[in-house]
């Protein structure tokens, strides 16, 4: 579509056993744009081939756990070494054979290793084992061309260290070596629920494939990445899906009550990844098997940023560069896919799916709003322990090879598209509109499960509550900022670990404001709000968030009261009358912030 707008080894952890006798790496075509120096975006890249000379390819492997052609030329660095057959003892049992269900699931060609996956083995790996496989990843590259740096960003409520893999083949790991390389960056993270253990078991074999000698080293010719396998050690230690304070960290990213989701805030402001993969895994028995009688058949259930005032282009990368090309990984993988979905019931008892959420409280969302391309993948079987986990994984690690490639060969688009976008958003204060709320559009959809008893397909037509396509059900004129008393501090704090850009008032001033009054409702999605416009006097030492600026839609998700997750309805900000929308530039004097 064309349209252009204006305006180390030693002791290394051991590498996973795969049946096949070599893994070819595929040759893949980059397509580069010219890097954009004035605000027009380049023409949209067609999806289809280009004609003329080739360009010069990236060597990119295929994902992990699959076989390539039998003719094709193995790698010259790399060897695979192939499973031995168990041997059989006489006195052994002969296995019970699958169910119809478990017959569907079966475990891909090769096998994964990790501490957690190992034979006979029963707890997943511990906090200690990760650490420690991380730990020696990047013992194992000291100097080298490839660098693999653990770097532990923060620690959890109980006090366990946060420890992500930063790996590149810039000069250093440091936030200013990877700006320097010119690669995009791109952060893949696990476990925000502590009983979605495959998410994490992938990550880890992703870490070791991305580290010297791995299978996807070459890529870090193009790309950086991070890997956080395990952003809740808390609760993967005690098998709870919360925090260690109950938290849903999945629902943390906006008001930062959490120190997890602090340092995952800190992180990605500090690398700013132009993409962000978020693994999660999913429950099988759910309400689709109680009031249904089916089971979900997916393999992995994917769903992009859906909220409001997400940037248009990064949101069309997400789908055209990273989603779909992810579903066809999937499907030559032999794994089924759909979006994500949780059964639900109506308030009049009627079953239906409702996609991931509009509010920006998720990590999806959240990164969204950072002008990433922000995709959560769930994997089958938070509710199964042990059960088809090499499967579960294989998904996980598909997928994941899937976004690194797309990143590996939009590069250079990404980064003209990210640019323009941020542009285009700073040029947006005092003009037009911002959604303040929206909701999903209500459809009707066919699923297809699986009749538990006999394994077969069976479809149900079900309400579908589509965030693909949202719905404004409030909207105000977009401020030039907003105004937050001096008493605001803890909300000033947040929004500065997000990268959001605030000023203190230096001298007292006044300014043209739109006050907001409360209509009814309580603190929350409930609350109903009314403004009043007027001209307001602004202390010194108060604080000024202008809308000028890269992560305004961010900052609106925050200060606007009646967002679900405000920073109002989190008690961040104590009144309606210590905030304020600014609605013509302030004639203030600002100091800069330390």
């Amino acid at each position: 579509m064309n349209q252009t707008l204006t305006g180390r080894r030693a002791a290394a952890p051991a590498r996973p056993l795969l049946r096949a006798a070599r893994l070819p790496l595929l040759a893949l075509s980059a397509l580069v744009l010219a890097a954009c120096s004035s605000t027009p975006l380049p023409p949209w890249p067609s999806q289809t081939a280009e004609t003329g000379t080739p360009r010069q390819g990236r060597v990119v492997p295929p994902p992990l756990g699959t076989a390539g052609p039998r003719d094709a030329a193995p790698p010259s660095a790399v060897t695979v070494t192939p499973v031995e057959p168990a041997p059989t003892l006489s006195t052994q049992a002969a296995p019970a054979p699958l169910s119809a269900v478990e017959a569907r699931f079966a475990d891909p060609s090769g096998r994964y290793d990790t501490p957690g996956l190992a034979e006979g083995r029963r707890a997943f790996t511990t906090n200690a084992e990760l650490a420690q496989w991380l730990g020696r990843l990047g013992a194992a590259a000291p100097g080298g061309h490839t660098k693999a740096q653990v770097l532990n960003f923060g620690r959890s409520q109980r006090g366990t260290p946060l420890p992500a893999l930063v790996l590149t083949r810039a000069g250093g790991t440091d936030v200013a070596a990877l700006e320097a390389s010119g690669r995009p960056t791109v952060l893949l993270m696990g476990q925000q629920h502590g009983d979605e253990p495959a998410s994490a078991e992938a990550l880890l074999i992703m870490a070791r494939e991305l580290a010297p000698g791995g299978l996807l080293e070459p890529m870090l010719d193009a790309i950086n990445v991070i890997v956080v396998p395990r952003a809740n050690p808390d609760g993967a230690e005690s098998g709870q899906h919360l925090t260690a304070s109950g938290t849903d960290l999945d629902q943390d990213h906006l008001a930062l009550r959490t120190p997890e989701a602090q340092a995952l805030a800190r992180l990605v402001r500090n690398y700013r990844p132009i993409a962000i993969i978020d693994a999660h895994e999913y429950p099988v028995h759910s309400l689709l098997a109680e009031r249904a009688g089916v089971l979900p058949r997916a393999d992995l259930l994917l769903q992009r940023a859906t909220t409001a005032n997400l940037p248009e282009f990064m949101t069309k990368a997400a789908m055209e560069w990273y989603h779909d090309p992810m579903v066809k990984a999937l499907t030559g993988a032999g794994l089924t896919q759909d979006w994500y979905f949780t059964p639900e019931q109506t308030d009049g008892g009627a079953l239906r799916l409702a996609m991931g959420s509009t509010a920006a409280d998720s990590a999806r969302n959240v990164n969204g709003l950072k002008n990433a391309v922000s995709l959560r993948i769930d994997s089958r079987g938070a509710d199964l322990d042990r059960s088809q986990i090499q499967r579960r994984v294989h998904a996980h690690v598909t997928a994941l090879t899937s976004a690194l490639r797309s990143t590996v060969e939009k590069a250079a688009s990404l980064e003209s598209v990210r640019s323009y976008e941020a542009r285009e958003i700073a040029s947006q204060a005092c003009r037009g509109d911002l959604v303040v709320r929206a909701q999903g559009t209500p459809l009707q959809r066919e699923l297809i499960g699986i009749d538990p008893q006999t394994g077969a397909d069976r479809p149900l037509h079900l309400q579908w509550d589509s965030t693909l396509q949202l719905q404004t059900t409030l909207r105000r004129a977009r401020p030039c900022g907003y105004w937050l008393a001096a008493s605001a501090g803890d909300a000033v704090q947040r929004l500065r670990w997000l990268g959001v850009q605030v000023l203190r008032v230096a001298e007292p001033g006044a300014v043209l404001a739109d006050l907001y009054e409360q209509a009814g409702g309580e603190r929350g999605e409930g609350l109903q709000l009314a403004t009043r416009r007027g001209t307001i006097d602004v202390p010194e030492g108060s604080y000024y968030v202008p809308m000028n600026q890269t992560l305004a839609n961010l900052a609106a998700a925050a200060l606007e009261p009646d967002t679900r997750g405000s920073y109002y309805a989190h008690q961040l900000v104590g009144g309606l009358q210590d905030t304020a929308r600014v609605m013509a530039n302030p004639p203030l004097v600002f100091e800069e912030m330390d």
